[in-house]
């Protein structure tokens, strides 16, 4: 739709003016490494997705399985569902899936009885636990996700989750910085404020989406995953006080203004 286009290109040009107060731009290392982050997001969620059906499919108990972890390996994606233990020493491992051929592909293996871990998915279940304590959001569901960071720290990220067909929620969201044991939050950053529920009317194809950034001057990880997570990614315009950045339907990023 070349009408959408143009609103795009008229939001771009007529930047609010609180947002129109130019300081320094990211490098292009620094929007390689949020998109990086966008796509390891984009990443998880698919992962996670199609491995909890394959999971499902088992049917599973009530109360064996209260949370999922992915983790990303050398030939592809691992996703493992359990809980704490009693003691709350170790996670429990009721389901492990793995990535076969192809994305969407999982074979789900049963541990009975659960197999104990007090590796990366206890700790991972520590810090997703810590971070939702801090977290203050709406009554509504979220997914969670664990990115490990060098240092053997890890962040976690805390979004609305979707919960219609082809309505993409923006916004809302959270990344923890978390200590290496799990256990303590070092760094608490808001990613955006409001929540919107973005879709698109049928019929209708937009060539881009905007919005603006209150909370921070920079495009964020959550950004890109907002592209890529559509079934057709479009771009999307993100206004901030250093100017105007172009999340593109591969999830770089390029500054327009």
């Amino acid at each position: 739709m070349r009408t959408f286009l143009k609103l795009i290109i008229a939001l771009v040009l007529f930047v609010p003016s609180g947002l129109a107060q130019k300081s320094k731009m990211l490098s292009d290392a620094e929007l390689a490494e949020i998109t990086a982050r966008g796509r390891f997001l984009a990443e998880y969620d698919t992962a996670s997705w199609h491995a909890t059906d394959a999971m499902l499919a088992l049917k599973p108990e009530n109360g064996t399985v209260k949370r999922y972890i992915a983790r990303k390996t050398d030939t592809g994606w691992i996703v493992d569902f359990g809980r704490f233990n009693e003691t709350r020493d170790a996670f429990l491992i009721v389901y492990e899936a793995t990535q076969g051929g192809s994305p969407l592909q999982f074979t789900v293996k049963t541990y009975d009885p659960p197999q104990k871990d007090a590796g990366f998915f206890y700790i991972a279940a520590k810090a997703i636990e810590v971070s939702l304590q801090n977290f203050q959001g709406e009554k509504r569901p979220y997914n969670t996700y664990v990115l490990p960071l060098a240092p053997g720290q890890m962040y976690v990220y805390v979004v609305p989750a979707q919960t219609k067909a082809d309505v993409y929620p923006l916004g809302g969201d959270a990344r923890y910085l978390v200590s290496n044991d799990g256990s303590t939050i070092l760094e608490t950053r808001r990613l955006h404020k409001t929540i919107l529920e973005v879709s698109t009317p049928a019929g209708i194809h937009p060539e881009g989406g905007y919005h603006t950034h209150v909370l921070t001057d920079v495009p964020e990880d959550t950004d890109v995953f907002h592209v890529l997570r559509r079934k057709f990614p479009i771009p999307e315009f993100i206004g901030t006080k250093n100017g105007v950045y172009k999340v593109e339907a591969d999830g770089t990023i390029k500054r327009t203004k």
